[in-house]
Formats: structure tokens, C-alpha cells, sequence
């Protein structure tokens, strides 16, 4: 059995599980290779953090196949990755393709998140893509 990248998800002290409408999306294409041998990482980390008890709402997103919903969101690198939770975007743009990067990333982002936190802004962009993505999670 693989070792868990999150030996223990949750810090000590008062800890509160995150927001359960957290959207973790990955922009990727089908022509990419990169982002097929990513497909499994990311799955082991949705695993992981499963398994600590973070529910998460995990998102594989082909730019071409689901063009509507990615707007003019111009994705450069693969892959792309957006948090998104109910009002903010707590992050967006290209990542490492390593499970232990995305655990960190996620840890930062999610975990360690204090309420009431402030994300650095993003583009308009981003913002739509954000919408569209929560709408349709809505559904």
C-alpha cells in the first residue's frame, strides 16, 4: 500500500473540516500526455485527502471538450489548476505535476485556511471561469 502523502491532514488545535463546496478543478486537454499521467496522481492526492476525512469536490477538465464552461480562460501550461470556494478563487494557474506539490498546495489553500481569509485577485477571467464552475456544481 502507498504511503499517504497527508500523514495528518488536519493541524492541531481547533480544526474545522473546509467549506464543502470547495471546487478543485484541472484544466487539461486530451492530446496532452502530461496531463494523462497526471490523471493518477491527482487521483491518489483526492485518495489521501479522502481518506484524512477533507471532502473535496474534484474536477478533470478538458479545455477543448468542455469549451463553454472554460470560457476565455486562456489556459498556456498544463496542467492547470483552479480552487475555487463559494465567493473567492483561493487559487489559479499551472502546477508541478508531483503529488506532493498538489498536497502542499491543497494543505495551504484548504486545510490551513483560516475563515474569512483574503486570496490574491485574479484576472476576469479566472472570475467567469469560477462562476460558470460553481453554477455548475450547483446543478
Amino acid at each position: 500500500m502507498a504511503t499517504p502523502l497527508l500523514a495528518k491532514a488536519q493541524p492541531e488545535g481547533d480544526w474545522r473540516p473546509p467549506h464543502p463546496a470547495i471546487q478543485v478543478a484541472f484544466l487539461c486537454a486530451a492530446w496532452c500526455r502530461l496531463c494523462g499521467q497526471y490523471k493518477a496522481v491527482v487521483d491518489r492526492v483526492a485518495a489521501d485527502f479522502s481518506a484524512q476525512g477533507v471532502t473535496l469536490h474534484w474536477q478533470w477538465i478538458d479545455i477543448e471538450e468542455e469549451s463553454d464552461l472554460v470560457g476565455e480562460l486562456d489556459v498556456e501550461t498544463f496542467p492547470t489548476l483552479v480552487v475555487v470556494d463559494p465567493s473567492a478563487v483561493r487559487f489559479a494557474g499551472a502546477i508541478t505535476p508531483h503529488a506532493q506539490t498538489l498536497a502542499n498546495l491543497l494543505r495551504a489553500t484548504v486545510i490551513a485556511a483560516e475563515p474569512g481569509e483574503t486570496w490574491p485577485s485574479v484576472g476576469a477571467d479566472v472570475q467567469t471561469f469560477a462562476a460558470r464552475l460553481r453554477a455548475r456544481a450547483a446543478r
